[in-house]
Parts: structure tokens; C-alpha cells; sequence
């Protein structure tokens, strides 16, 4: 038996006997060293960064390319920090779940400290706050979703919440972005050092978002003299702080049952998956994917470690918008919320599963191919074509993969701007193209609608996954249920969601695609079974 608790330098044979590959420095040292000159500070603890960032940090670990370890800081979930984090010393075990039926499981020990950081933890509010005071601090990484970077409400509007940051002290910052604004005005004013915040959220444009954030929370600051005004130019100058952006790729699910058992059979301790009170499912191990990409644009005015070294691409904002495009827009994000949507409404609780029906591929493989890929502009680092290739034959259909449609559909009123939007953008500006000839996009986003009603295919209801507009969004579709077929019903119920143009980027009616919306959801709703049939037709 083997605990990730143990000396895995004293305890080398142990781990070798249960097939773990573990670190060759000394997490004490590394601990150590960070303390004094801290160099990597990432902004949410959940399973992408366990699976991902972490083990980059050990590749440059293990070559001595980097001496202090990554300091974790999670400002949602403290249980998160008191009882996975912290308990097991900061180390995690990565399962690589191959398409071959293997796992490859390593030892992470990269993670020099976790802090639970949020204002009602004063000694986690103090303790980050020294780090960012520290000159050797080079940068940033961030992943907390596309929620964790808003300020503002579905109309536009600055939230509650933000807006009282903006008009008290940063001391009591309660948002992410205040939070964090908070950090960068105590660098500011501890000597004005350069640092690098890179967002590695899966978004498009994820640095720009991230930047005019927190550009909204210092100019506030600055109007309401909570702030010097010297704090927005070194804001600003990107010589001083940058906000580089980024494109990660790496389906990470959360922890599996499966992968826990097949865990323990091998002598392998410390297997039980945390289910928080805030819903965040997280264990002492994370299971990924053998497939991922992390290209970031190279703008660190403070320096780096050798991330190339570590698998990450280097390269300029052009490049990375591209790639980020590439994937988010067209070739794995709109193919993925796709396969969420239907997957829910046909009752599918796996991802893998999903790719057996043939249905479901022909509607994701019509949307990549057909619709997507023509408005792609190919990065070049990544080919396009071989990348969606690699998604269908390989990616998405690994059993071994325990991910669900449920996971991939939570916040989707946040990503259609994203995934589908751009691409109807491009069709826009495009005079030799139609929006109004596209099929898959206005089939998926009908899908979307009948999705919020909660009810699936066989007219059974189900709980729809979190999303901060769901509630809004049902409300307007109160007056629909499935077998209703008054146009008039309809059009009422679809027409603030449809129109929003802070959901999908333009108002669907204004460029033609509202009424053919309204078809396709009249259809969806006919009966039971009427979703699966039109996927049929498709």
C-alpha cells in the first residue's frame, strides 16, 4: 500500500511497485525557496490546474529550470485548500488515461503552498498579499472559468457586488477581480515591480477579458481616490504589467468513481472523492487526457522559467488568437457544448458514450467541418484539419475518459458568445458567405433553448447544470412545455433570449437567424422523442 502522503524519496521502491513516477527534488526545498522568493502564483485550485499547470511546474522542477514551486491560490472554495490541498502535504496524483486502456500515474509535489483566498480568511488575505509584495514574483496563471472574471450582469450593467469594490476600500474587495486588483495596488505600492497576469481560462481573448477587468476595478479606485493615479499606468504599460493571452487545451472531468477503484486495486491510498458544499467535486488524484496544448503569448516583463521546455508554445498575441480561435471557436469548444446540450436531452451521462450515436457525430462533425473549419484561419503551430480529426477519432470516444455532457453544459449561457458567436461574426463579414445557409449553429442553439426547459427527450425532467443565468432564462420560458405549438407562445417566451446580445454576441433576429431558431424549437417540443427524431433528419 501507498499513500501520496508518503516520503516518496524514502518510500521510492513503494511507489515504483504501484506504477507512480515521482518527483527527483525535495518538496521541503522547494517550499523553502518559495517563501523567499516566490516566483509562480495560480489563481484556482480545481482539477485543470492539478492535472495541467502543476505538472508543468514539475517538468521545469525536475530540471532544475525552476527552484521555488507554484503557490496556489483558490478564492472560491475553502474546502478545497482545508481538505485536499493542505492535508496531503500540497501533492496530487496526475492518471493520464490513455486510448489504449493505460494510465500513467506520476507523483505531483510542484505545489509550494495553498491558500484559501478570500477576505473572510484574514491570514490567506495577508499571506498573498506578502507574495505580491515580493520583487522575485514573475507571474501570474489563472483558471477560474468565464464566470470568475465578471463584473457585470446580462444587461451590461456592473454588478452589485462590483460596483461596491469600486466604491470602498480595496481592503474589502469581494470579487475576483477586486481581489486581485487589491494584490496588484500592493505590488504597485511596495515599488512598482513588473509582473506577468496570464489567463489560461478557456475563452477566447482570455488576457484582453482579464485586463479590462481589472482595469474596470483600478479606474474606479483611481475616480474615487481609493487609489494614486500612478496605479493605472503601471496597469497600463505593459512593460510593467502584462496580460498575455493564452490557449489551453486538456479535457480534465472531474474525479472518477472508476478511476478511484482501479486506484485502490493497485495498493494505492488516498482515493476518496471530496463532493464540497459548493459543489466542487475534487479528490487527492485528477484524471486527464494524453492530448493538450497550452500556447501563450511571450510577454513576461519580469522573466520566466523555460516554460518551452516544459511543452508549452511561446509565441506572439497574433499567433495565440489564432490557435485560440482555432479551437474555441470552431474545432473542439462549440463540437463539445454541442454534444453537452444533446447529450442532456437524451440522457447520456458520458461524453465517450455519446460518440456511438451516430446522429451525434454527424451533427458535430457537420458543425467542425462543414461550418467551422471554412472561417478558420490556420495558426500554423497547430493544423486545424488534423486537430478536429484527433478530437473525433481519438479524443472525445476514449471510454477511459470519464467526462460527462452535465460537466460540459454548467455555465453554457457564458460560452455561446464564444462558440458560436464568432463564427456567425465571420459569416457577417464575409460577403461571400450567408449566414442565413447555416444549419448546425441555429440547430444547436434551438437545442440550447429546448435544453433550458429541463426536460429530456422522453419527457421526463432533469436538473439542468449550474449556470448564474438559468433562472432568468427559465423564467421567460415558463409559459412553454413540451407539445406546445402556439407560434405566438413561442415567439414571446424565445425572443429576450434570442435578442440578448450579451448571450450570443447579436441579436439572432437582427441577422436572420432568429425565426429559423424558433422553427427548430417548435420541432424539438412536439413530443417525446421529437429531439432525437430531428437529429435524425438533420
Amino acid at each position: 500500500m501507498v499513500s501520496i502522503k508518503d516520503d516518496y524519496m524514502k518510500s521510492a521502491k513503494q511507489f515504483e511497485e504501484a506504477g507512480i513516477g515521482v518527483p527527483t527534488f525535495k518538496q521541503e526545498t522547494i517550499k523553502e525557496n518559495s517563501i523567499q522568493k516566490p516566483v509562480w502564483v495560480h489563481f484556482g485550485g480545481g482539477n485543470l490546474f492539478r492535472c495541467f499547470h502543476a505538472a508543468i511546474a514539475q517538468t521545469l522542477l525536475d530540471k532544475g529550470e525552476l527552484t521555488s514551486g507554484v503557490i496556489v491560490a483558490e478564492t472560491y472554495d475553502e474546502q478545497v485548500i482545508n481538505e485536499i490541498y493542505q492535508p496531503y502535504s500540497n501533492r496530487m496524483l496526475q492518471v493520464v488515461m490513455k486510448s489504449d486502456d493505460t494510465y500513467q500515474k506520476t507523483l505531483l509535489a510542484s505545489v509550494a503552498d495553498s491558500i484559501f483566498y478570500n477576505k473572510s480568511n484574514p491570514s490567506g488575505w495577508k499571506k498573498l498579499k506578502s507574495v505580491f509584495e515580493n520583487p522575485t514574483l514573475q507571474f501570474v496563471t489563472m483558471s477560474i472559468t468565464e464566470k470568475g472574471y465578471a463584473l457585470t450582469d446580462i444587461d451590461g450593467n456592473l454588478t452589485t457586488q462590483a460596483q461596491t469594490d469600486i466604491e470602498s476600500d480595496p481592503e474589502l474587495a469581494s470579487t475576483n477581480m477586486g481581489a486581485i486588483a487589491r494584490l496588484l495596488l500592493a505590488r504597485y505600492e511596495a515599488g512598482a515591480f513588473p509582473i506577468a497576469m496570464v489567463s489560461t481560462d478557456n475563452f477566447s481573448e482570455n488576457g484582453q477579458r482579464f485586463e479590462n477587468a481589472i482595469l474596470t476595478i483600478a479606474k474606479g479606485w483611481v475616480e474615487n481616490k481609493l487609489a494614486p493615479a500612478g496605479f493605472l499606468d503601471y496597469l497600463q504599460d505593459s512593460h510593467q504589467v502584462s496580460f498575455p493571452w493564452s490557449m489551453i487545451d486538456r479535457i480534465t472531468p472531474n474525479p472518477s468513481e472508476t478511476v478511484a477503484k482501479i486506484l485502490g486495486d493497485k495498493g494505492i491510498l488516498d482515493t476518496a472523492i471530496l463532493h464540497t458544499q459548493k459543489h466542487t467535486n475534487i479528490a487527492p488524484f485528477g484524471n486527464t487526457e494524453e492530448t493538450h496544448y497550452l500556447v501563450i503569448e511571450d510577454s513576461f516583463p519580469n522573466g520566466r522559467p523555460k516554460l518551452e521546455d516544459a511543452g508549452v508554445i511561446l509565441t506572439d498575441r497574433t499567433t495565440v488568437n489564432d490557435a485560440d480561435q482555432m479551437k474555441v471557436t470552431a474545432c473542439l469548444n462549440p463540437l463539445h457544448t454541442a454534444l453537452a446540450v444533446f447529450g442532456c436531452l437524451l440522457g447520456y451521462d458520458s461524453i465517450a458514450a455519446e460518440m456511438e450515436n451516430a446522429d451525434l457525430v454527424k451533427l458535430i462533425r457537420g458543425l467542425g467541418f462543414n461550418e467551422d473549419l471554412p472561417v478558420v484561419k490556420d495558426p500554423l503551430i497547430i493544423n486545424p484539419q488534423q486537430f478536429i480529426n484527433e478530437l473525433l477519432n481519438k479524443r472525445l470516444p476514449n471510454r477511459n475518459i470519464p467526462d460527462t455532457p452535465q460537466r460540459i453544459a454548467s455555465d453554457t449561457s457564458q460560452k455561446i458568445s464564444i462558440r458560436y458567436g464568432v463564427t456567425l461574426q465571420h459569416y457577417l463579414d464575409d460577403p461571400k458567405k450567408d449566414v442565413k445557409s447555416l444549419k448546425y449553429i441555429p440547430f444547436i442553439l434551438a437545442g440550447w433553448c429546448r435544453y433550458l426547459l429541463g426536460v429530456d427527450d422522453q419527457g421526463n425532467p432533469f436538473t439542468p447544470s449550474p449556470d448564474p443565468l438559468l433562472k432568468q432564462l427559465q423564467s421567460n420560458l415558463q409559459s412553454v412545455e413540451l407539445g406546445t405549438q402556439d407560434k405566438v407562445a413561442i415567439h414571446t417566451a424565445l425572443q429576450p433570449i434570442l435578442s440578448n446580445k450579451q448571450i450570443f454576441d447579436h441579436d439572432l433576429y437582427t441577422i436572420g437567424l432568429g425565426d429559423r431558431v424558433e422553427i427548430l424549437f417548435r420541432q424539438f417540443i412536439v413530443g417525446p422523442e421529437a429531439v432525437a427524431k430531428a437529429l435524425a433528419n438533420l
